[in-house]
């Protein structure tokens, strides 16, 4: 991925719009006892195209925090139960608007007073790009190695929003993200 894409992705990385709700998706191992689990380390995700570090540091202290609502710590040892990474993706869709215009008498008030309707309309259609942005963060169990909660968000993205609301919407992804860390036992 070239150097600008990464910039958009950093710039627009949850500037949330409010065109639709985030979508949140979460799976787990079912094995894992999660009660366990009490510290976690940031890890890196090799292959992951990385966000410029003020979007990074926002990302993070998110999670941190919502993390320690939930009883854990963050560690920088190696020996951490888990160990947490994140990649972020932007794509495009392409939306369709369309609307009617119309004059005269319409079906209605013409029929009844002047026997008869005059109406014309016409529709128009234009179509604009919406951005869509995901978060995915990965948790793995440090001692096996292996995927233990994986959780993604996504949303459409305001590419104008405004540093405040970048860094709030942050948080609210995240803390519905994690809504469901630790999963419940059934």
């Amino acid at each position: 991925m070239n150097k600008s894409t990464l910039l958009v992705i950093a710039i627009l990385v949850f500037g949330v719009g409010s065109a639709a709700p985030q979508d949140i998706r979460y799976d787990f191992d079912k094995a894992k006892d999660f009660s366990k689990y009490t510290t976690y380390k940031w890890v890196p995700i090799k292959g992951a195209d990385q966000l410029d570090d003020l979007t990074t540091k926002q990302l993070t202290a998110a999670v941190d925090a919502e993390l320690a609502t939930k009883g854990l710590s963050k560690a920088d040892s190696d020996a951490a139960d888990l160990y947490i990474g994140f990649q972020t993706a932007l794509g495009t869709e392409k939306q369709f608007t369309s609307y009617s215009t119309g004059w005269g008498y319409g079906s209605g008030w013409g029929a009844r007073w002047y026997g008869g309707g005059m109406s014309s309309s016409s529709t128009y259609g234009s179509t604009s790009t919406v951005y869509v942005g995901q978060l995915d963060l990965s948790i793995y169990d440090s001692k096996d190695k292996q995927l233990a909660w994986r959780g993604a968000a996504s949303k459409t993205l305001d590419p104008k929003a405004k540093p405040e609301k970048k860094e709030k919407n942050i948080s609210k992804a995240v803390a519905k993200l994690l809504k469901n860390y630790p999963p419940k036992r059934e």
